[in-house]
């Protein structure tokens, strides 16, 4: 066991725990509160001065499928031979010994969602995994977490310079619809008792349709973002908004949807015309349309280092520290489906946890200490 003493405890749900304890057995909480008795001979951190937070989740990355500065050797994050590539895995393209991973447990990051890019209609499957270990598959979290999709100017470009569909937005929602129904027509067939050969592509994009997983379709301009919401309704699928840069133009629109987004990387330059009016304003409006938001780095954008530096600028130009801090918590949880496991420092969720050296929303504070599943991965060292 282990025992977190003398913390203040921002536990991600918006509470607060002052001069708090927290118990950890078996890689879980097993105790959140205040004034209680410490079990004899177990392992005690002492976090006086200090503030605890759940570990920090980036809902959208490409961590170890897009290595940092390596080129060609690294990129294993679009599949660009086809503009639909729904078959493929970001699982299998994974390189856990990448920097990337080190750099987000010493900024705190504890979880991310590493998905395929946004060159194609349909990228491919996603993955959930704890940024620690040398074998993905240990270190998995919940695969596949989703289905990758991508409107506007990525695919169109890649395509288009190909002189290959799609060229134009109609294309891309053309391409998309055609796939769904063909991954729909394979799914009645099977449902209908028909032998049928087996097909990875429909296989993968039926998870969709049978709602096992979301559509996670990268999306900036808010037109592409209400193509999104129309295809969402005619195939009464789950999806999620991904980077939502115009989502403050149409925030009560979205509100109406039941759909969770994530923005970002704000801290990146406007280096497309689709991203021209981008800004920390677009969370301000989720905010006050109630939408439901996370905040991303879309690493390598954005370094992961800088997840908690985004909520803090967030803060900066408007939106309250509750609300950013939750939006790389445990909103973000919820944002992939596993708010039951991680996101708040409550009992029976996994023990990730930060150890700050003071305010987390003062940029001048970092992390002193990141735990993962009960096990500290980082020390900072004096």
């Amino acid at each position: 066991m282990l025992a977190v003493t003398n913390a203040t405890i921002l536990v991600g749900t918006g509470d607060r725990i002052e001069n708090g304890t927290i118990l950890i057995k078996d890689g879980k909480f097993e105790y959140v509160g205040e004034n209680i008795q410490i079990p004899e001979s177990i392992e005690i951190v002492d976090a006086s001065g200090k503030i605890v937070t759940p570990g920090l989740i980036d809902v959208h990355t490409h961590l170890g499928v897009h290595e940092e500065g390596i080129g060609r050797e690294g990129a294993d994050f679009n599949e660009t031979s086809s503009p639909t590539t729904e078959e493929v895995r970001a699982i299998d393209g994974i390189n856990p010994r990448e920097r990337g991973f080190e750099e987000a447990r010493k900024a705190g990051v504890t979880t991310v969602q590493i998905m395929p890019g946004s060159a194609n209609v349909l990228g491919g499957e996603m993955v959930i995994v704890k940024t620690v270990g040398n074998i993905v598959d240990e270190m998995v979290v919940k695969a596949p977490s989703g289905m990758k999709a991508a409107m506007g100017e990525n695919p169109k470009r890649v395509y288009g310079s190909k002189g290959q569909m799609p060229i134009t937005r109609m294309g891309i929602a053309a391409k998309l619809r055609d796939h769904l129904i063909q991954a729909q027509n394979y799914l009645n067939k099977i449902n209908n008792g028909e032998k049928v050969e087996r097909n990875l592509k429909w296989e993968q994009l039926a998870k969709v349709l049978e709602k096992k997983i979301p559509l996670r379709v990268h999306a900036h301009r808010a037109d592409d973002i209400v193509t999104v919401i129309r295809i969402k309704n005619e195939f009464d699928i789950p999806i999620t908004i991904e980077h939502c840069t115009e989502g403050h133009h149409i925030a009560e629109f979205i509100a109406k949807q039941n759909i969770c987004v994530s923005v970002g990387p704000t801290m990146s330059s406007r280096s497309k015309v689709e991203t021209s009016d981008k800004g920390w304003h677009t969370l301000v409006a989720l905010a006050e349309a109630g939408v439901p938001f996370s905040i991303t780095t879309d690493h390598p954008v954005v370094g992961i280092e800088h997840l908690m530096n985004s909520a803090i600028l967030a803060v900066k130009h408007g939106l309250s520290e509750e609300l950013a801090l939750k939006a790389i918590t445990l909103q973000a949880a919820k944002h992939l489906g596993v708010e039951d496991r991680i996101g708040s420092i409550e009992v029976g969720k996994d023990a990730d946890f930060v150890i700050w050296n003071g305010d987390p929303f003062d940029l001048r504070n970092s992390a002193e200490q990141t735990w993962i599943n009960g096990r500290n991965v980082y020390t900072k060292i004096s």
